[in-house]
């Protein structure tokens, strides 16, 4: 079995879990892959050595990786997202942030993750993506995204206009600082924090949300996922943010813009069998209400 580590970076009291993570891998003869920086920052014991190489970028790792194991909070996983790209790779996150609505297995539960990997008893999530077309090129060889798509204006400059279309016909002018345009994974994360919809992550939509609108009558739309959306901006600054979960770029207002449903999609591993809504009560303490 060949498993593959990820993580931004650790802190002090997470190094333990690690070092138990790779104790418990190596003692089934696991070959271990992990991202090199994580090996230039964490002394790695010399008896754990044997089985463990490292990886830089997506190339290095093979089709044949059975998981990648990303240690860290959401936005570690984004970063696991965008290495595996199109290989089919699943993700397993392990939460080492905060609230965790992606990386949702708890470092208390490394023990039966390795377990659940070993004998191949979890659950595989197929989630879509979010793919960026554009006249000039952004984002390297992975324009897409699991979260979402958003146009933002600089710091302080003044809110922009976003012309809005689906395929091509004319859905409506956003004033506003910034426009998000999320997948159902990403509608319990930059979205929610705008007031757009929470969506089913099984859905087959994208959710269309304004950030801080000029207009009070605008709100979100949730369109379905076959339509190519496009922008154009108008603005008085002449450069804007494009952003790709956490990814962005600084842009020019006359570049051309679209987003469609990436052709291939995300397995994140689940290890039990708790449902969407499960996850909402506990992420967002719904029904704790001592009314209720």
């Amino acid at each position: 079995m060949k498993i593959a580590i990820y993580s931004r970076g650790l802190d002090t009291e997470q190094e333990a879990p690690f070092s138990f993570l790779l104790q418990e891998l190596l003692k089934h003869q696991v070959e271990i892959i992990i991202f090199h920086q994580l090996l230039q920052l964490h002394q790695i014991p010399e008896n754990l050595k044997s089985n463990i190489r490292s990886f830089q970028h997506t190339e290095e790792l093979e089709d044949n990786t059975d998981c990648l194991i990303s240690l860290g909070g959401d936005g570690t996983m984004l970063d696991a997202v965008a290495l595996v790209k199109d290989k089919g790779i699943p993700i397993l996150g392990i939460n080492f942030g905060r609230l965790g609505f992606l990386a949702n297995t708890h470092k208390e539960e490394l023990s039966l993750a390795v377990d659940a990997i070993l004998n191949r008893t979890f659950i595989i999530d197929t989630r879509t993506l979010i793919h960026l077309d554009s006249n000039i090129n952004l984002f390297g060889k992975s324009p897409f995204a699991l979260n979402e798509f958003s146009i933002h204006k600089r710091d302080i400059s003044p809110m922009i206009k976003i012309h809005t279309y689906l395929n091509g016909e004319f859905l409506n002018t956003f004033w506003a600082d910034g426009l998000i345009v999320s997948t159902p994974t990403g509608s319990t994360g930059y979205n929610m924090s705008c007031n757009g919809p929470i969506i089913f992550p099984d859905c087959s939509s994208f959710v269309i949300t304004p950030v801080a609108p000029h207009n009070l009558n605008v709100r979100s739309i949730v369109v379905p996922d076959d339509n190519i959306i496009s922008f154009e901006i108008e603005g008085r600054a002449d450069q804007f943010i494009c952003a790709l979960d956490a990814r962005k770029e600084i842009v020019s207002k006359d570049i051309q813009l679209a987003v469609k449903k990436e052709k291939f999609s995300a397995k994140l591993i689940r290890l039990s069998e708790g449902s969407f809504l499960s996850t909402l009560r506990d992420k967002l303490t719904w029904g704790m209400d001592k009314r209720n």
